[in-house]
C-alpha cells in the first residue's frame, strides 16, 4: 500500500498537543484530519480562533538544556522536528533564560503550517460523541479545556471518574502605562537568554511595609464564586493563583514569584524587600504579563491591588486575571505506553488531559501520540524513548510511574528520570548532577531515533 492509499488519522484538538501530533503525523507520510471545535464553540479561556493559542503565558519556559529538565525537552523536540518549537524559533520574544514567544504571531504560523500542509485536513467542528468506528486511530488531545461532553464520553467508556483542578491566568498590562522612575530592566543575576539581552524583565520593587500591605490585601480580595461542583476541586499546585499562595504564610510570595534575589534596583541604594516581575507578553514589546500573579480575584480587587504595586500605579490592562476548570485522566490507570487507552485502544490521549502540565509538555506529549499513531498506521512497532530521556521520562511517569491514587499534574523534571549511576570518589552536587542527565538523554535519544528512523 502506497502512503496516499493510507487511511487518514483522526485527531481531536487543536492546541498545543493536537497541532504538534497532526504534524509529525503528517511528516511521517499519513494524511490526517483534525478537528478543532472553535470557533463553533468557544471556550472559558480561549481568545481567538487560532490554532495553538495560548491562553495563560506566553513563556515556554527554560531553554537552558544542560541544566533544566524543560530546556531538555525543547532540544529533545527540535530534534524530532517539533512544529512547535519550529514556530517558537521563528517568533521568540526577548525573556532572559527563558523561551517565550509573541502568542498571536506563534499562533498564525502554527496555523499557516498546517492548513498548507498538503496531508492535513481541519474541520472547525465539534467531536461531541464516542468517535465513530470507521475511526479506527485517534488522537484525543482536547485539553485542560475539554468539553463536558467529551469528558462524559470519556467516563462513559473508562468507567473511571476523572479528576479535576482549577488553573488561573495571569493579568497582562500595556508596557506605556508602567512608571519607569520606579520601575526597571533586567534579567535575574543579568541572565542572557534566547532572543534576550539580560534585561528582559520589568522589575517593581517593594519595601516590607509595602508587601506586607500586599499580602494583607491579597487575602482579604473579592474572589470568583464557585459554582457548587466545583467547591472540592484541588488547585494545581505548579499554578496555583496567587491569593491562595499568599494565604500560606507572609512569606509565600517572597520566597517564590516575587523573590528580591538577583535584581538591584537603579533608582535606590535601598535593596528591594519584594519584587513583582513583568515578561514580555509579543513580539513588539507593548504588552507584559505579570509573572506568578494568576488570579481568582474578581475584575475590581485585580485592578485596584495591582495598581498598589510600585510603578504600576496607572497600569492599563489588555488582560485581566481569569479562572478556569480542567480535566485530566488517571493515566497511569488508563493509558499504555504508547499513550492509548487500554479499554479502546483504537483511542489515543495526548496533552495536559493525560496529566502533563505546561505548554511544552502537552506538545512533547502530542509529539509522541503522533510518531505512535503514524508508526501504527504504517505497520511498524515504534517502541516509546528511553526513559532516560525526558519525552521517555514523561510517558513513564503518566503511564504507569505515578501512583494513580495520588495522580496529579506534573511538569517535566529530573526527579522523573533515572538516577545517574553513582561511580567511586565523592557524590555528585545536585547542580553537577544535571548536565549529566542531560548528556545521557540526548545520547540515547539519538540511538533511539537511529533505530527507529
Amino acid at each position: 500500500m502506497s502512503k496516499s492509499d493510507l487511511k487518514e488519522i483522526h485527531v481531536v484538538g487543536g492546541g498545543m498537543a493536537g497541532t504538534e501530533a497532526t504534524w509529525q503525523i503528517a511528516q511521517a507520510g499519513v494524511p490526517v484530519v483534525l478537528h478543532e471545535m472553535r470557533p463553533v464553540r468557544k471556550t472559558e479561556a480561549h481568545q481567538g480562533e487560532g490554532l495553538a493559542e495560548l491562553v495563560c503565558s506566553n513563556s515556554f519556559r527554560s531553554d537552558d538544556y544542560e541544566n533544566n529538565a524543560v530546556g531538555l525537552l525543547h532540544e529533545e523536540m527540535r530534534r524530532m522536528d517539533s512544529l512547535i518549537m519550529s514556530c517558537a524559533a521563528k517568533h521568540m520574544v526577548p525573556a532572559g533564560g527563558a523561551l517565550a514567544v509573541d502568542r498571536n504571531d506563534f499562533s498564525d504560523e502554527v496555523t499557516k503550517r498546517l492548513e498548507d500542509h498538503p496531508l492535513v485536513t481541519i474541520k472547525r467542528e465539534e467531536v461531541s460523541a464516542l468517535p465513530p468506528e470507521e475511526w479506527d486511530s485517534v488522537i484525543i488531545a482536547t485539553g485542560p479545556l475539554t468539553s463536558e461532553s467529551m469528558s462524559e464520553v470519556i467516563a462513559s467508556i473508562t468507567g473511571e471518574e476523572y479528576l479535576a483542578f482549577f488553573d488561573a491566568i495571569a493579568p497582562i498590562v500595556y508596557k506605556d502605562s508602567i512608571n519607569f522612575d520606579k520601575a526597571w530592566f533586567q534579567s535575574r543575576y543579568d541572565k542572557v537568554g534566547p532572543g534576550g539581552d539580560g534585561a528582559d524583565y520589568i522589575n517593581c520593587p517593594m519595601n516590607k511595609e509595602q508587601y506586607e500591605t500586599f499580602i494583607q490585601a491579597l487575602i482579604d480580595s473579592e474572589k470568583t464564586d464557585f459554582k457548587e461542583w466545583e467547591e472540592n476541586t484541588p488547585y494545581f499546585e505548579g499554578c496555583l493563583p496567587i491569593e491562595v499562595m499568599a494565604s500560606r504564610g507572609v512569606e509565600t510570595l517572597r520566597f517564590g514569584p516575587m523573590k528580591p534575589v538577583g535584581l538591584s534596583n537603579p533608582h535606590s541604594d535601598e535593596e528591594p524587600y519584594a519584587v513583582v516581575q513583568l515578561r514580555q507578553d509579543n513580539k513588539l514589546g507593548t504588552i507584559y504579563n505579570i509573572v506568578g500573579f494568576q488570579t481568582k480575584m474578581k475584575y475590581g480587587a485585580q485592578m485596584e491591588i495591582i495598581r498598589a504595586i510600585p510603578g504600576l500605579e496607572e497600569a492599563e490592562f489588555a488582560r485581566l486575571g481569569g479562572l478556569h476548570r480542567n480535566t485530566f485522566l488517571k493515566s497511569p490507570k488508563l493509558l499504555d505506553h504508547s499513550l492509548r487507552m487500554k479499554p479502546m485502544p483504537r483511542l489515543r490521549f495526548a496533552g495536559q488531559i493525560t496529566g502533563v502540565e505546561g505548554y511544552v509538555e502537552s506538545a512533547a506529549s502530542g509529539l509522541m501520540a503522533g510518531r505512535f499513531a503514524a508508526a501504527e498506521r504504517l505497520g511498524k512497532d515504534l517502541p516509546a524513548p528511553p526513559i532516560t530521556t525526558a519525552h521517555g521520562a514523561l510517558i513513564n511517569h503518566v503511564t504507569g510511574g505515578a501512583d494513580a491514587k495520588t495522580f496529579q499534574p506534573m511538569n517535566v523534571n529530573f526527579g522523573i528520570f533515572p538516577n545517574i549511576p553513582k561511580g567511586p570518589g565523592k557524590k555528585l552536587k545536585k547542580k553537577d548532577r544535571k548536565p549529566l542527565y542531560s548528556k545521557r538523554a540526548l545520547e540515547d535519544l539519538k540511538t533511539w531515533l537511529d533505530e527507529n528512523q
